[in-house]
């Protein structure tokens, strides 16, 4: 009764799944369409070319027997011939059909492949930033992007078995039930022990995955570390290389022990199954046999009838184990179906309805705007306001978590604000198309990427919309100051930078950095946003770079973020943030006298340069 109820649980969460498979065949259908119906046309062809071969070989049989009776007369082997011959052939089309068939298969799996990381790839670049705060989501990209590169190719590989077995099961029924109905019957009982078992692991594997997921990860990141550039000086500094060799290992040896203990079950069960399976076969074997000696059946019946049930039962072993595995697959491409479904919060304005300003004319404004971080208490902006008018050069300036990277974020609406306006010469930047309110700026980010990429092409990243003249090209590099960088690379503009790949120069943090301010500056957006730009910068080339800036910011407005009084100093406006919040305001000089925080920051800075000065000549 306990297993009845168990099977029944089983069977409605197998059932719970059909609805991923309709969305999965659509999405081969979509992507191959040719392919699937040459590829449903060979699995009909297999699906009966063995059921000839079952009969053939009858008549192979019978044929041979009349002719020993007949004393060989030629009608009888000719006959005999004739079968032998459609056998060889049957068999040949079968070879055909199987490399055919193999043919298809990759070339539909290929396809799928391509087609399914395309939806990966789309929907990572176009949820909101916010998801990328949540492990939750990391584990949803995990199983999603981990099954993609074969689930899907299992499940045509399951759905084709089903299929062309089911073909074959069914014609052989045809010429199995005449010769004994019940032969039928014990052949479909002698699977449910098979059935259940690959039900019921199948279940338990999706289940371990799902439990896993998370331990899986920290493999994957336990190996970056171990490999990655980024962090091979320290671990040969700090001697951490067995650290994570041992923790790489130790999670490894827990995941590969459950994994063992899974199988090892899943083996014992499938034998208990198999043994009983073996027992109603020879059960069936010795009826055969006792017609056979009893003349009730000719030799070419035994024959017909072993084929028949020896495949028939391997046939319906085979096929419980596809639409077993056809669940397991359905269940994990759940998970990608999940992960593609996820849907952003920053929603974009109705495109009838979406405002679309080309520049800034009056001013940017912060009207009351209250934010913190998902998962976060702390509020990263707490009513905050702040006005910065067209064409201006703004600083913003305070300690680490003052809320100044967060004012970019807001802006460029990687996020929304629980409350508040942002607006654009009274727009709210929410009516404006999201696509055309990121073409209205320019970000320098705190951690730009580092392309291992052509020089040239690093710089185009920043504006791919439009075709770029050479010339462009080079006046974004001088305006980074980085036409020195780019002169004593061996192939210029078409040096290939960063260490992935073979021709690459690696560039210091500078360097780099200056590279990510040219393509900041090629983008020649109305807004010039840049986070901590002088960051990686000696003083003496920060002084020639910050002349450069206000050169090329005339006309735009500019954000300037930066811990550094010195660039801060050559702004129009400086705003001084704590807490999410304006503490106070105006130009270098003025706040100097008002002895404030700007102030008392700027006296600690300067005597600190003072002293690392002498240290460093």
């Amino acid at each position: 009764m306990n297993s009845l109820k168990l099977l029944s649980s089983k069977l409605r969460k197998a059932l719970a799944q059909l609805p991923h498979l309709p969305r999965a065949l659509s999405l081969v259908w979509q992507v191959a369409r040719r392919w699937t119906i040459a590829w449903v046309v060979l699995l009909v062809v297999q699906g009966l070319l063995p059921v000839a071969v079952v009969y053939l070989t009858k008549l192979v049989v019978d044929g041979m027997v009349e002719t020993l009776r007949s004393g060989g007369e030629w009608p009888s082997v000719r006959n005999v011939l004739i079968s032998v011959v459609l056998l060889g052939v049957v068999m040949l089309l079968i070879e055909v059909a199987r490399g055919a068939g193999r043919l298809v298969r990759t070339v539909q799996s290929e396809l799928l492949q391509d087609h399914i990381h395309a939806l990966i790839h789309e929907k990572s670049a176009s949820v909101d930033l916010a998801f990328c705060e949540f492990p939750d989501y990391f584990d949803h990209l995990h199983r999603a992007r981990g099954e993609a590169t074969y689930r899907p190719v299992a499940l045509l590989e399951n759905l084709g078995s089903l299929f062309q077995n089911g073909i074959t099961l069914i014609a052989m029924g045809a010429i199995l039930v005449p010769l004994g109905p019940w032969l039928a019957i014990a052949l479909i009982i002698s699977t449910f022990p098979a059935f259940f078992v690959v039900l019921r692991y199948a279940l338990a594997e999706y289940q371990w995955r799902l439990r896993t997921t998370a331990d899986e990860r920290r493999t994957w990141y336990y190996d970056w570390v171990l490999t990655a550039t980024e962090a091979a000086a320290e671990l040969r500094l700090f001697g951490l290389e067995k650290h994570f060799q041992s923790a790489y290992q130790s999670l490894r040896r827990k995941l590969r022990n459950e994994r063992l203990r899974l199988t090892w079950q899943q083996s014992l069960a499938e034998l208990g199954a198999s043994m009983l399976a073996l027992l109603i076969t020879g059960a069936a074997m010795l009826w055969m046999v006792w017609n056979a000696t009893r003349g009730l059946i000719t030799l070419g019946d035994l024959a017909l009838i072993y084929a028949a049930f020896n495949q028939g039962q391997r046939l319906m072993r085979t096929l419980l184990e596809s639409v077993g595995q056809l669940y397991a697959n359905s269940l994990f491409l759940g998970n990608l179906f999940e992960f593609l479904s996820l849907e952003p919060r920053v929603v974009a304005p109705a495109p009838d309805k979406a405002k679309t300003p080309r520049e800034v004319r009056q001013q940017i404004s912060f009207q009351d705007v209250s934010f913190s971080y998902p998962q976060s208490q702390r509020q990263a902006l707490d009513n905050f306001s702040l006005t910065i008018p067209a064409g201006r050069i703004v600083a913003l300036v305070g300690p680490n978590g003052a809320g100044k990277s967060t004012l970019v974020k807001l802006l460029c609406r990687f996020y929304d604000p629980a409350s508040g306006r942002i607006e654009i010469d009274g727009t709210n930047i929410r009516q404006i198309s999201t696509p055309h309110l990121r073409r209205l700026i320019t970000v320098l980010f705190q951690q730009p990427v580092h392309y291992n990429a052509t020089v040239r092409e690093n710089i185009e990243y920043g504006n791919l919309s439009n075709e770029m003249q050479q010339s462009e090209v080079e006046a974004a590099v001088v305006a980074a100051g980085a036409e020195k960088i780019v002169a004593k690379l061996p192939e210029g503009y078409e040096n290939i930078l960063g260490k992935w790949f073979s021709g690459g120069t690696e560039l210091s943090v500078g360097e780099w950095q200056r590279i990510s301010l040219a393509r900041a500056f090629f983008r020649r957006a109305p807004i010039i946003i840049l986070d901590e730009p002088t960051s990686a910068l000696d003083p003496w080339a920060e002084a020639d770079w910050l002349r450069r800036f206000r050169e090329l910011a005339r006309g735009h407005t500019a954000i300037v973020i930066t811990h550094r009084f010195t660039t801060a100093m050559y702004a129009d406006e400086i705003h001084v943030m704590d807490s999410g919040r304006i503490v106070e305001s105006g130009t270098h000089d003025h706040l100097l006298r008002q002895n404030g925080p700007y102030a008392e920051s700027w006296t600690k800075q300067m005597t600190i340069a003072e002293v690392a000065l002498p240290q460093e000549v």
